[in-house]
Formats: structure tokens, C-alpha cells, sequence
């Protein structure tokens, strides 16, 4: 007996000596989606249908490429006066085109503000508040043991009501860009990220695609990290960026099949698929939504990029910037296809990111001149890079100053398409090309809306109410006197307050229960990155999802 003890001692002792040495409770978890990571066959080739030989009977209905860039901080383009590196590929966008400084994402994180992209529609209208993340992320990130003097808070009792990941998707009720244009006679495609559902109900080809390149999850790697091509930064002050390496896969799915590796770095191969898909529709009306993964992390850049930004000391900032080299470049790609096909003057390209840069990468400025990062409903997190060209039919090289929104999307696609939109179902977007071109007059929305969990925002003229919980505080702010928020001024303006509360509360009566709740509530600071200390009074915000 005594010798069962002493052998069920050691026992216990080695098992709690590897679970530390793994990393206790994140570690497990991370071991654990390691060995879950699906398998990924060689690469092969796509075939993409082959369109029309003659532009017979395509009539004059422009195609639309949207691309959207993810994670794309304000100051990452050197268009607005940042960026570690030239920028010219998007600048063009903007001095061909319309550059609209008041673009605004549909939500501070990545899959909401997709979905209301893809709707026209805020998200909470369907209940698409949070971003999809599956329980074993929520985990690592809610128990990260950090030295902030604040902390996440896990909700461990919504577990139970959690669905799996995979099936946290886009409802098919709503009504995509793609399924609008395509029951129009547009042939539609789909190459890049997707994160609004795995499940084959939730695919793009479910929701108005007829071809689709890409993955379903919120990130990819770029390329095999042990590829000698491959240049690394590892974030380890970053739950998210651990959880990723060890769940991600280097992998693509064509129309729904099995996962199989793309050719080279993520970012190029979807350009050299993009530009093989434009020359094959050349004859044919297509919408094209380009969903690049970068320079969300992980970070990885090609050595051919890492090298062309020598001049950048700091390891993560020059593969980041090796990334916004990439991204630059294969835009400038794109368009080069489009010249090459014939059709860039039918051709309406919008450009955005999703949300703004996150403080997880540990780069400070993403964001200048602005506040606030990626999960905030600060400027920082959703005023974004935003820009439209038509040659011939947009004013090249003008600004549009109104606040806009990434909802409006669907409805100057449809506009530009001659294609009416839904009418069974409120459409929140709004068609900007009479604005852009003179025809109509006036601002296209007196007020915008944001929200995830307790955290709410409207914004209506230059005012703009921020409620935060933990601890409830009222944050407003004159954009027109101080864009940066840095000044609350709540305090002294009660009356406006109350306006904009009541605002809120009418916004709120048109919402829906979240499709799913939100199990983690983590702090963000407003004014320095992840990496960097915290301090006591330290500004913050805290992110359901």
C-alpha cells in the first residue's frame, strides 16, 4: 500500500510538473488545438470558370471589386500621411478615386464588421454582435495571466450556451452583395478570409458565391513557419497571437472541398489567383470580394520583403511593414489586371480594412492621429482607410468628407449594378455615388450606431456618446473640436447626453438578441500598445466578445 502511495505521489508530482512546464491551463489548450489542426493536402490547381469569349450581351453594368484589407491601421496608408512604408498601389486608389476620411467600419472587430459589409445592415439587426471565436480562444484569453493592473473576466456560465465555432455564421436569411448581384446576372467570387461560418449552411458558396477561394476562420498563416523562405514574429506578450500559432494551418478551400496548401506567401497567391479570375471574367458583369488576411497576425513576411525594409530596426515592426510592402504591392496588381483585361474603366473598386489596427501587435501609431485601437469604438478601432475609384464616373481625385460606413457598400454596389435593394427588410447602408457625383445634396446618415455587449455608441453630427461598463462611465465628445477624444466633456453637456441616450435607446428597441454571447470581457488600453506597461490610472475600455 505504502508503495501504491508513493508511486501515485510521483505520479501526481511529474503530471503537475508538465502541466507547468507546458504552461498550465493555456498550455494544455494550446497542446490540445495543435493536435486538432486539420489536414492539409498538397497544393493543386484552381479552375476558374472560363466566362464569355465576347463581351456580347454584358450591356454597360460595371463589375465590383471590394478588397478588403484586415487589421489595417489608419496610418498604415501613406496616403494620410503614415505608414512604414510607401503605400503608392493604395494611395492610387485614393488619387484616382475618392478618399473618404470619415470611412467607418461597421465594427471594431473582424466578423461583425463583415457582416455588415456583406448585409448593408448593422449586425445587431441579426444578432451577428460578436466576432466567432471558438471556446478554447475565449479560454486562453479570459485566464491570461498579465501584470495590467486590470483584468479579463471570464463567463464560464455561458459556456453551456455557447454553439461550436464552426457553426457560428451569417444567418441565411440575410441578404449578401453576392446573392444580390448574382440573382442580377453577375457572376460572383470570393477569395480570402471569410470568418462568418464553417459550416457548409454558412459558406460563401451558401451565400450567393459561385466560386470561393480561401479559409472560413478569422486567420491563416501566411506561409509554413519553417519554410526558409518564411520570416517570423512571435508575440508572446499576446494570448491571441499563441493561440494562433498553434491552431492555424497554412490552407486553403476551393468551393467548399477539403483544405490544401496555397503556393507562397497567403497574400500573393490570392493575388495570383485574383488577377487568373479577372482575366477570365473579363466578358462578363462579376462582383469579386478580395479579402486579404493581411497584416492581421501572425506575423509573416517573404525574406524578399524583410529585406526590402532593412532600414526598420525593430524585428515585429519591419515584418509588419514587410507585410504592408506585400499588400501594397498586390493591389497594385490587381489594378494592373484589370488594365490588362480591358475593363478598368468598368471596373468599381472599393478599398477598406475591416477595422483599425490592434494594440496585440505591440506597434505603436497604427492608428495616429487617432485613439483607441481594434475592440474599441474609439476612432482608432473603426475609422479606417477608405476609398473608391470608377474612372470616368467618380471624381478622380476628390474627398468626401460625411461620415460613411462599410454598410454602405451593398447599397453603391447595387447602385452602380442598377439593381434595387431589399425591400422586405430595413437597409441601413446608402447608395453614395449621387453624393459623390453631385447629384444628391445633404449628409448620407445623421447618425451611426456601434455596439458589442453593455459597450454602445452613436454618433450623431460631430457628437459622438461612448457607454462603457466596468465601471459605467458616459464618454462624450465634439469630433469637430477634438477628433482624437481626448477631452470628455460629458460632464459639462448633460442635456446632449441625455439627446444622444435617448438616441441609443431608440437604436437599441430595433436590435435582436445576439445569435450567441459574448464569454470574455477583456480591458483594452486607449493609449499604448499590449507590449507596453500599464499603469493604475491607465485609460481602458473592456471588449465583450
Amino acid at each position: 500500500m505504502k508503495r501504491l502511495l508513493i508511486a501515485l505521489f510521483v505520479l501526481a508530482a511529474v503530471l503537475a510538473g508538465a502541466f507547468f512546464a507546458i504552461g498550465g491551463r493555456e498550455g494544455v489548450i494550446l497542446l490540445a488545438v495543435r493536435f486538432m489542426s486539420p489536414a492539409v493536402a498538397a497544393n493543386r490547381e484552381v479552375a476558374w470558370d472560363e466566362g464569355p469569349a465576347t463581351p456580347e450581351g454584358r450591356g454597360d453594368r460595371p463589375n465590383v471589386i471590394v478588397i478588403l484589407a484586415d487589421d489595417l491601421g489608419f496610418n498604415d496608408v501613406g496616403f494620410y500621411g503614415g505608414g512604414r512604408v510607401p503605400t503608392p498601389n493604395i494611395d492610387r486608389l485614393a488619387r484616382e478615386g475618392v478618399n473618404f476620411p470619415a470611412g467607418y467600419a461597421g465594427n471594431a472587430t473582424c466578423a461583425p464588421s463583415r457582416a455588415a459589409l456583406m448585409t448593408g445592415r448593422y449586425p445587431t439587426r441579426f444578432g451577428f454582435e460578436f466576432t466567432p471565436a471558438p471556446i478554447g480562444l475565449a479560454r486562453v484569453i479570459g485566464h491570461f495571466d498579465s501584470t495590467a493592473p486590470v483584468k479579463p473576466v471570464y463567463h464560464e456560465e455561458r459556456e453551456a450556451e455557447t454553439p461550436p465555432f464552426e457553426t457560428m455564421g451569417l444567418p441565411v436569411t440575410e441578404i449578401t452583395i453576392a446573392r444580390l448581384l448574382r440573382d442580377a446576372g453577375y457572376h460572383t467570387l470570393h477569395l480570402g478570409k471569410w470568418h462568418l461560418g464553417e459550416t457548409r449552411e454558412f459558406q460563401p458558396n451558401a451565400h450567393g458565391f459561385d466560386e470561393s477561394l480561401g479559409f472560413y476562420s478569422g486567420a491563416s498563416l501566411f506561409m509554413d513557419p519553417k519554410d526558409p523562405e518564411a520570416v517570423n514574429a512571435y508575440q508572446d506578450f499576446d494570448p491571441i497571437d499563441r493561440f494562433l500559432w498553434a491552431a492555424l494551418p497554412y490552407g486553403v478551400r476551393w468551393n467548399g472541398g477539403d483544405m490544401f496548401r496555397p503556393k507562397g506567401h497567403m497574400t500573393d497567391y490570392l493575388t495570383d489567383e485574383a488577377v487568373t479570375a479577372i482575366g477570365r471574367n473579363r466578358n462578363r458583369p462579376f462582383f469579386m470580394y478580395l479579402a486579404y488576411n493581411a497584416p492581421h497576425t501572425p506575423l509573416q513576411a517573404t525574406k524578399a520583403d524583410y529585406d526590402a525594409v532593412a532600414g526598420i530596426a525593430d524585428h515585429t515592426e519591419r515584418t509588419y511593414a514587410a507585410m504592408l510592402l506585400s499588400l501594397d504591392r498586390n493591389v497594385g496588381r490587381v489594378l494592373a489586371a484589370l488594365k490588362q483585361a480591358g475593363i478598368d474603366d468598368r471596373t468599381l473598386v472599393v478599398f477598406t480594412s475591416d477595422n483599425g489596427g490592434a494594440h496585440y501587435v505591440g506597434i505603436d501609431g497604427l492608428n495616429k492621429p487617432y485613439r483607441g485601437w481594434k475592440a474599441s469604438f474609439f476612432e482608432g478601432g473603426i475609422r479606417v482607410p477608405f476609398f473608391m475609384r470608377w474612372p470616368g464616373h467618380l471624381p478622380a481625385g476628390s474627398t468626401y468628407g460625411a461620415p460613411i460606413s462599410h454598410f454602405d457598400i451593398f447599397a453603391t454596389a447595387a447602385g452602380a449594378a442598377g439593381v434595387p435593394v431589399p425591400a422586405d427588410r430595413p437597409i441601413d447602408g446608402v447608395d453614395l455615388l449621387p453624393f459623390l457625383t453631385g447629384a444628391r445634396g445633404g449628409r448620407p446618415h445623421e447618425r451611426l450606431f456601434w455596439r458589442s455587449g453593455p459597450y454602445e455608441v452613436v454618433q450623431a453630427g460631430d457628437w459622438k456618446l461612448q457607454l462603457t461598463n466596468l465601471p459605467p462611465r458616459d464618454w462624450l465628445f465634439d469630433l469637430k473640436a477634438d477628433p482624437a477624444e481626448r477631452h470628455d466633456v460629458a460632464a459639462a453637456n448633460p442635456e446632449k447626453v441625455a439627446e444622444l441616450k435617448a438616441m441609443l435607446a431608440a437604436f437599441r428597441q430595433e436590435q435582436v438578441k445576439p445569435l450567441w454571447p459574448a464569454l470574455i470581457e477583456a480591458p483594452v488600453p486607449l493609449d499604448h500598445p499590449l507590449n507596453r506597461p500599464w499603469a493604475p490610472d491607465d485609460a481602458h475600455i473592456y471588449w465583450s466578445n
